[in-house]
């Protein structure tokens, strides 16, 4: 199973929605939002594209009555989990959160295979190895809004993965 992984994408609407077509058509069936969407309307684009979208929320919270209301009208396709998230796809325990400190803790622990999260607006992938004497990945995809933190230019970056193979790709949005 395929997967778009997207964070910080800050009330950018249209490099989010970009991604999550380009997602879509490179075969994705979900999308994992990390943290800082911000409002509601920037989640709006991406869900006509049809694929689940699963969303945590991060440092900048907006207003999180809106996307509850918008979750309660996506027929399911929208899930807004709060601070953090443990999700089953594609036959992977997957957890996500917005803090990387905390998704390296949570990588250390053998519960997951893959840990998604976002704040430091720096695309990169990890591999872990954790107490259970396995390996856990740990994916940022960067910020899709192409927002830099200071001293640091950041481009439009999101992740594809592919859960089958535990494979995971930095794609960047041209802008």
């Amino acid at each position: 199973m395929k997967i778009c992984i997207v964070s910080d994408s800050h009330d950018r609407s249209e490099p989010l929605a970009a991604a999550v077509a380009a997602a879509h058509t490179a075969g994705a069936k979900a999308v994992i939002h990390c943290g800082d969407v911000i409002g509601a309307h920037t989640l709006r684009a991406s869900l006509k594209l049809g694929l689940p979208i699963h969303v945590v929320h991060g440092n900048n919270l907006g207003d999180p009555m809106a996307i509850q209301n918008l979750m309660a009208k996506s027929n399911g396709h929208l899930v807004y989990h709060g601070m953090d998230a443990t999700l089953e796809l594609g036959g992977k325990r997957i957890f996500v959160t917005h803090y990387p400190h905390y998704g390296r803790g949570m990588a250390c622990t053998g519960d997951f295979d893959l840990i998604c999260c976002g704040h430091s607006h720096i695309a990169e992938v990890v591999t872990f190895n954790n107490v259970k004497g396995g390996h856990t990945v740990l994916v940022n995809p960067g910020t899709v809004a192409g927002i830099h933190a200071p001293g640091i230019v950041s481009p439009y970056t999101w992740i594809l993965g592919d859960l089958e193979h535990m494979t995971f790709e930095i794609r960047t949005l041209e802008q």
